[in-house]
């Protein structure tokens, strides 16, 4: 995979590339690991990956937002004992760093969840395990030294949420994330482009799958198949348990109606930290106060749900003048590199959420892979963290950011 064009090349010399070999020691950045993710992934399980609803202007907008703010720097301070870390929920983690809640992980590589959720724990941060996702959840609550979360969809009758929370409670889940975004499946042109219908992957798709034997001895092989969605498949009919059948059976039972009053029976049923994601608008970000929930996640799901919207760190300042202290920010979407990582803390984020980064080192190596993505993400942020002038996560602010007025032509970087 090309790098993109940079300033420091004339034309395309000296040509780059990413690394997309199998050696995680020369690995360098984000970058390589999305490369190597291209080269062993079918296009299918790509498109699902990294594409966005639509037009795909929302998933550009998360990118092109960290592009639109520079650093200020200050110079002559004492950074030698600088430190990432920071309290998520009342608990030290060693950077504010959680890892996103993302479904059908089972089709990047056989326990993609498990893999996920060790390497999260490696590192020490909390892993958001999705309702759609191919692991039970006690299983992934076994993983030694986790900090696990759960990331909750309404659908089907509300017997089975008061189900899916009572298990997390029992699995020890620290903490509940309520999508709030998702109820309307969002039109993910691309992805659809590989299937003929809605439960039948089309021929083109096939052939291009078989040209892909380490893909397939890690999941199909290994796994005896497609993935199911262990947590949920037993509240869908025995006739639609199949792995198309069941996605889109719980798509179309998810209900439209969901509104402040379902915050509110969450709320009563479960009494650890409890978060919404999916929050744009500062009226939303108002009434979740009034709601009295622990906190909320400000993002456009991945770029995959409405297209054309801001991002959440558009967002992010009014939303910390709204809250002041009285209730956690995270941000989500876009998430590549470290300084993204403290751009969104200095507009006001006490901690983001990543996604695609660690999916791409768990596509590229498993677990391994995903902890190289974390491990690349601390050390570009503790480093570039020192380089700002600051020693700390809480000494960020707004001084330290500019943002560019000519913003129309500016690309959106990948960082890697």
């Amino acid at each position: 995979m090309s790098a993109t064009s940079s300033v420091a090349q004339l034309g395309d010399s000296p040509r780059r590339r990413y690394y997309a070999g199998r050696d995680l020691r020369r690995v360098r950045d984000v970058g390589d690991l999305r490369a190597m993710a291209h080269r062993r992934m079918p296009r299918f399980v790509l498109e699902y990956l990294e594409g966005g609803a639509e037009r795909e202007q929302s998933l550009q907008r998360d990118r092109a937002a960290y592009d639109e703010w520079r650093f200020v720097p200050r110079q002559l301070v004492d950074v030698s004992r600088r430190s990432l870390a920071a309290q998520l929920l009342g608990r030290m983690a060693p950077m504010p760093l959680v890892v996103a809640p993302t479904g059908l992980n089972g089709l990047f590589v056989h326990h993609g969840d498990v893999e996920l959720a060790k390497a999260s724990a490696r590192a020490g941060v909390p892993f958001v395990q999705s309702t759609m996702s191919n692991d039970r959840m006690e299983d992934v609550g076994r993983v030694p030294g986790l900090r696990h979360w759960w990331q909750l969809y309404l659908f089907g009758g509300e017997e089975v949420w008061q189900e899916l929370l009572r298990r997390a409670d029992a699995a020890g889940c620290e903490a509940l994330l309520l999508t709030t975004n998702a109820q309307i499946f969002g039109r993910r042109e691309w992805s659809a482009r590989t299937r003929v219908g809605r439960s039948r992957p089309s021929l083109q798709t096939i052939v291009d799958a078989a040209l892909h034997p380490r893909w397939i001895a890690s999941t199909l092989v290994a796994g005896g198949g497609l993935p199911a969605f262990a947590n949920v498949v037993d509240f869908v009919p025995r006739d639609q348990r199949g792995f198309f059948e069941t996605a889109f059976w719980i798509r179309d039972h998810q209900p439209q109606s969901m509104d402040w009053a379902s915050v509110a029976r969450i709320r009563q049923r479960w009494r650890r930290p409890f978060l919404l994601k999916g929050l744009l608008h500062e009226d939303d970000v108002r009434r979740a106060l009034d709601a009295g929930v622990d906190g909320i996640v400000l993002g456009t799901h991945g770029g995959r749900q409405l297209d054309s919207c801001v991002s959440a760190l558009d967002v992010l300042p009014a939303a910390r003048r709204i809250v002041g202290g009285r209730m956690a920010i995270y941000a989500s979407g876009g998430v590549r590199c470290g300084t993204d990582l403290l751009k969104a803390l200095a507009l006001g984020a006490d901690a983001v959420l990543a996604g695609r980064a660690p999916l791409y080192g768990l596509c590229a190596a498993g677990a391994a892979g995903a902890a190289k993505a974390l491990e690349l993400l601390h050390g570009e942020a503790h480093d570039a963290l020192g380089l700002l002038g600051a020693n700390s996560v809480g000494e960020l602010g707004p001084r330290f950011l500019a943002r560019l007025g000519a913003t129309a032509a500016l690309p959106a970087t990948i960082c890697g």
